[in-house]
């Protein structure tokens, strides 16, 4: 693997660009402090060639130990300003890559979320861009900053003796020609070390999801079998990594030790045959302990290049995953209810296991339609096609006549609403549960929705009013309450068309009453599919719709099918809804 230079900037370009004038200032300082750091030595030989000369004077000797020490403060201030500067770009640019990396995450179909977990996602999108901003103030500070000064080394130790310069020349060449060797050693196990910990991150966060139902059904056991399993993989794709970087270090430092003995036999040789002064002696020592900063510093930098390696490839395949869900061109979608149609729709999530077959049916606008299955038969499937959370394997869905893949994902999920029994909710004020975030909704609006909707008394019980702060999975709410914020999301949004998954059916009576009442305002002048479990929300169905192994089984007007006796509607009806689809 070639060091990632290319593919790096690629991440970051576009990011970094708007900072260009602070980046400007940033190689400035750079180059200021490479200068400063040459021209200590020179001042250093000065003072030592003025101490052993005749003509030394105490003031002489004072103004060139002052002038060190200024330089050497200001020399300090500059480097000090450099790392700041470096990480402050850094991690503004990762930050921006950050937001564009988890749009572009979020904008992907359901296929590729179900594959991954979010603790895999929050490792990469998180764990690797933290890494490349590391590796950015570090790549700003150590590999270019030490570059240049390794060639102002060279430079200054050809301007004091051209057979110093050559020495010294060849053996950077032989160092870096050792470091260019093995820089690649230890890729896969830092690439395989960030998978680990990736898989790691992707376990911890379905445990903590689940930790309810872990502690209650006695799993906690294997939880902690797996936990550890989990980071002994971690431990020995480190222990690897990290032998791999020891064998680096070594062989550079072996290199380095060499450069030390070169340093003091070429100034004895030098002095000895009256060529240089004791002070330029020092100089040539000082340089050359210079030398070794780079060296050390790009050798360290390797270890890096390969973490950034790792990170980089992974940040780029992910970069690289294109949505199976493509946008429409722009299709309109008109105001008011909508009317809906399947055309020979089949679905399979693996292609080995169909879930819907040839499913056809048409429901005209402002009608509900109430649709009813055992578990698996499909329906919440039906629902996600509808969204266009997928698309269907064959056939074609229709709405107002337009097909769904003409229309954009943005207006048809602003169009169309599902509300489930699971309601999401935010660790964020009120205003932004209901809104989603969106700051063009006035206040008033959504005030009178929470009163229509049967929350007044709850919203006047707020410390806060709109920016009370709820908690993260709705832990400050009834089950009842969740509910009708849902519903008062809906109602700020006015789709034309409503997916409602009953949402009653898990609360108590008194609790039921009002959500059925929203239920009903909710219904009004809209068009409807109601995943039906319970009789009081059939009734409110115009149509009826029968799911059974992914086809219709039965679909036909509501009063019509429960007049007849041969249908399969009317034998729910007999038997009970409940005990039939349970």
């Amino acid at each position: 693997m070639n060091l990632p230079l290319k593919s790096y900037w690629d991440l970051l370009s576009r990011h970094i660009r708007p900072q260009k004038r602070r980046f400007a200032l940033l190689m400035v300082l750079l180059l200021g402090g490479i200068g400063l750091q040459l021209l200590l030595p020179q001042i250093m030989r000065r003072f030592i060639d003025a101490a052993l000369g005749s003509v030394a004077t105490n003031l002489l000797l004072a103004i060139t130990a002052l002038a060190f020490i200024g330089i050497a403060l200001l020399q300090q201030g500059v480097s000090v300003s450099v790392t700041y500067l470096g990480e402050s770009v850094a991690w503004t640019a990762t930050n921006a890559l950050r937001a564009e990396l988890a749009r572009h995450c979020l904008n992907l179909d359901m296929s590729f979320h179900n594959n991954h977990t979010p603790g895999e996602l929050i490792e990469r999108i998180d764990g690797d861009v933290a890494a490349m901003a590391d590796f950015f103030s570090q790549f700003v500070v150590t590999l270019v900053g030490n570059g240049l000064l390794l060639v102002g080394i060279l430079a200054a130790l050809f301007l004091e003796d051209w057979r110093a310069g050559l020495a010294f020349t060849v053996f950077a060449v032989v160092a870096f020609t050792i470091l260019y060797r093995m820089r690649d050693i230890a890729v896969p196990h830092q690439k395989a070390r960030r998978q680990a910990e990736a898989n790691l991150f992707g376990f911890l966060e379905e445990q903590l999801a689940a930790t309810e139902d872990i502690r209650s059904s006695g799993a906690v056991d294997y939880s902690i079998r797996e936990l550890y399993r989990l980071q002994t993989g971690i431990l020995r794709t480190n222990r690897k990594a990290h032998w791999m970087g020891m064998l680096i270090m070594m062989a550079m430092g072996a290199v380095l030790a060499l450069g030390n003995g070169l340093a003091i036999g070429i100034g004895y040789w030098l002095f000895t045959g009256s060529s240089i002064t004791l002070g330029t002696v020092y100089l040539l020592v000082n340089y050359v302990n210079l030398l070794e900063q780079p060296i050390w510093a790009l050798t360290r930098q390797t270890e890096s290049f390969q973490t950034i390696g790792a990170c980089v490839e992974r940040l780029g395949e992910l970069r690289k995953v294109q949505s199976q869900i493509q946008d429409g061109a722009g299709a309109a979608i008109p105001a008011g209810p909508l009317g809906l149609a399947f055309d020979n729709v089949s679905f399979a999530y693996n292609s080995d296991e169909p879930i819907l077959h040839n499913l056809t049916f048409n429901l005209r606008p402002s009608t509900v339609l109430g649709l009813l299955g055992r578990t698996g038969s499909g329906k919440t499937t039906l629902a996600r096609l509808i969204f266009r959370l997928y698309d269907p394997t064959s056939g074609q869905i229709r709405l107002d006549g337009a097909s769904l893949r003409d229309a954009r994902l943005a207006d048809l999920r602003q169009r169309i609403a599902f509300v489930t029994q699971d309601v999401q909710l935010f660790q964020a004020s009120v205003r932004d549960n209901l809104t989603f975030f969106d700051r063009s909704i006035p206040d008033e609006r959504i005030e009178a929705v929470i009163a229509e909707l049967g929350l007044g008394d709850w919203y006047a019980a707020l410390p806060e009013g709109l920016d009370t702060r709820l908690e993260a999975g709705g832990h400050s709410l009834s089950a009842g309450e969740a509910q009708l914020l849902a519903f008062t999301r809906i109602f700020l949004r006015d789709p034309g068309l409503v997916i409602l998954d009953e949402a009653s059916s898990r609360l108590d009576p008194a609790t039921e009453q009002r959500i059925e009442r929203a239920i009903d305002r909710l219904l009004q002048n809209r068009t409807a599919i109601v995943i039906a479990h319970r009789l009081g929300t059939v009734q409110r169905a115009d149509q009826i719709m029968i799911l059974e192994d992914g086809q219709v089984c039965e679909h036909g007007e509501r009063l019509a099918l429960a007049a007849d006796p041969d249908s399969r509607f009317y034998s729910l009806l007999q038997t009970g809804l409940e005990e039939v689809l349970a």
